[in-house]
Order: C-alpha cells, then sequence, then structure tokens
C-alpha cells in the first residue's frame, strides 16, 4: 500500500509525516489542573505505547500546571486550547512540545500573528483542527450544513493565515462524525496541500460501538495512503484508544507493535473452549513487545493450513490439539495442556 508524501514536522522528538511511522495518540479525559490524576494516567497510556498526550488547556490555572506534568511523563505533550491565546502563550513559555488550535477562534490576526512567531521561536508544531460541529458560521451559510469542502476551506483558510506569518510547521486534522464526510474531508485536503495528516473519527462513541466505526473510518482513509498520527476518540477508558490505535494499524501492516493473534470463529467441528483459550492467551500476551503471529484455531481439520503464515498456534482435537509452527505440525499436545504449552512456545521465541 503507497503512502502519500507529506511534509515532516518534529513534535517534542516524534516525527510525524514523511516517512516516520504512524504515531498513535490520546487525551486525557482527567482534570489537568489535578497534576496528580493526570500523570497517573499519561503512566498509563505510556505503558499501553501512546507516542503523543494531549491535555485540555481551558483556564490559566491549567495552563500553569503543563511544566509540572512534563517532568513527570516520558512522551511529548500537546496543549488542546481554544478562545485564548494567552493560554498558548503561556504553555509555550513553559516548554509545551504541541499544539492543537483553531486559528479561527484564538482571536484577532495579531494575537495569531504574535502566537506563531513564539512557536516558530521553540520550534513547537501546530495542529490546526477542524471539527465539523464547529465550523464558521459563514461556512455553515455558504455550503447549507456540515460537508467536507466546508471543513475543507475552514482547514485551508487557517493553513493560509499561519503561513501568512511564516509558519509551516503546521498539522491538520478534518473530524467528523460521519465516517463518509471525514473520508472525503481527507480526499480533498490531500490534493491541495502536503501537510502532515492527524486522523480520527470525532465522538465514535462508546468502547463498542466507537472502536467500529473508528476502525472503519480510520482504517478507509490508511488505505488510500493518507495520515500520518492517528488518535481513536471513544467515551471511555482512554487506554483502549490506543490499543484500538495499534490493532487498526497492525490489521493493515502499517506498524506490529505487540502480537498479533488470529483465531477462528468456531464452527460445530471445534471441540474445545476456543472462545475461552483464545481470550485467555490474549490476555496473557497482550503485553509482549513483540510482532510475532499466533494462531488460535478450532480444529485439525483446516486450522494448521488457514493460519499458514503464523509463527505459533494450536489447533485443537477432542482430548488432544496439535501444536504447529508455519503451518507445520510439530507436536501432538493433550488437550488440557495446550495453552500452556503455547505459551510456553512463545516465550521460547
Amino acid at each position: 500500500m503507497g503512502r502519500a508524501k507529506s511534509r515532516q514536522v518534529n513534535l517534542g522528538g516524534i516525527k510525524i509525516g514523511g516517512d516516520a511511522p504512524i504515531s498513535v495518540q490520546s487525551m486525557t479525559n482527567t482534570d489537568t489542573r489535578d497534576v496528580a490524576s493526570t500523570i497517573e494516567q499519561i503512566k498509563q497510556l505510556e505503558e499501553a505505547g501512546c507516542e503523543l498526550i494531549r491535555v485540555a488547556i481551558p483556564d490559566m490555572e491549567a495552563a500553569n500546571k503543563v511544566k509540572e506534568i512534563k517532568e513527570k511523563i516520558s512522551i511529548p505533550l500537546i496543549a488542546d486550547i481554544h478562545f485564548n491565546h494567552k493560554l498558548a502563550l503561556r504553555v509555550l513559555e513553559l516548554g509545551i512540545d504541541g499544539l492543537r488550535i483553531n486559528p479561527g477562534n484564538i482571536g484577532s490576526e495579531d494575537k495569531v500573528k504574535e502566537l506563531t512567531e513564539l512557536a516558530n521561536k521553540k520550534d513547537v508544531p501546530i495542529r490546526i483542527g477542524v471539527n465539523a460541529g464547529s465550523l464558521e458560521k459563514e461556512l455553515l451559510t455558504k455550503y447549507g450544513a456540515p460537508t467536507a469542502e466546508a471543513m475543507v476551506e475552514s482547514a485551508l483558510k487557517h493553513v493560509r493565515l499561519l503561513e501568512e506569518y511564516g509558519f509551516e510547521d503546521i498539522i491538520i486534522s478534518l473530524k467528523a462524525s460521519d465516517v463518509l464526510m471525514t473520508l472525503e474531508a481527507y480526499e480533498l485536503i490531500a490534493k491541495k496541500v502536503n501537510y502532515p495528516l492527524h486522523l480520527g473519527i470525532t465522538e465514535a462513541g462508546t468502547e463498542w460501538s466507537g472502536t467500529i466505526k473508528s476502525a472503519v473510518g480510520i482504517g478507509s482513509i490508511l488505505s488510500r495512503g493518507l495520515g500520518d498520527t492517528i488518535r481513536v476518540s471513544l467515551t471511555g477508558d482512554p487506554v483502549e484508544e490506543v490499543k484500538v490505535g495499534y490493532e487498526i494499524l497492525k490489521s493493515l501492516n502499517l506498524r506490529q507493535k505487540g502480537p498479533k493473534i488470529i483465531s477462528c470463529p468456531t464452527c460445530g467441528r471445534c471441540e474445545i473452549n476456543l472462545i475461552g483459550v483464545a481470550n485467555q492467551v490474549e490476555e496473557k500476551i497482550k503485553n509482549l513487545d513483540t510482532n510475532i503471529k499466533v494462531a488460535i484455531m478450532g480444529c485439525v481439520v483446516n486450522g494448521p493450513g488457514e493460519a499458514r503464515e503464523a509463527d505459533i498456534g494450536i489447533a485443537g482435537g477432542k482430548d488432544v490439539g496439535l501444536l504447529f509452527k508455519r503451518g507445520e505440525v510439530i507436536e501432538k499436545v493433550p488437550g488440557d495442556k495446550l495453552v500452556d504449552t503455547l505459551l510456553t512456545e512463545i516465550e521460547n521465541l
């Protein structure tokens, strides 16, 4: 799958765009003013593999906590700011790694100029975050409703404003809760600029429905070769956003962080509790820092063949199962020993 070549920016040591790996990011749902809780959640996200983290900065009290938070975390910190350019100036002074703003609601052009000058001086990228739910009134009047074209026009207006003041370390996002509108918006913007793209489906929903919607939406955009960093937006624990993000990338062979499990849906031939076995193995190996493929198949008829490209796997049978590598059977194992045997072999690998 070809990938569009975008301009590369450096955000706190993480390269975004160009030939850099597609990064996975998230956003805290703690009160940023509660430093202890925010740091604790970021640590959990770091452990899950989060590479960039964003925090909301609703007021100056939250802005003033940035330095303290940064000192206790290991990944770049991004400030999400609206309406008050002084908050952006303050976090820049305190060493923020990235900004997410909408230049159209940050104030007058003089304020935008002041902000871009300081961001340039500090080498801090700015993400222009366009959201279908908060488009400018004139664009809603022009197009009659939120549309992909309206989102792109909004983004380009903001891009030109930053460019006017000599600022080019720009990242763009065009998010809607409508998957097809979001897809169209990214396809349109990619024809007009080569800035790196931050992908996401906004207000995607709960962990179950939001995961499906995000996988379809983000996956569809990525499959077009577009996208340089992603954030899955779920109503729930942001750690799940990171997990889902990596699974989306793994499914398209764009990142290979952690093991990949191949398992069959089961049928009438299955004579073991395959669902329980698959869940048990997945739980045991979820934190392994390896990109091996593990197959968990329900029967010995097609199991090894269907999972021929797996590094290691099991195929269950009645009271006995097969342990196989790369589709080749290497051992018969008692049924009650299948899981332990598989886990031992994974550890050996």
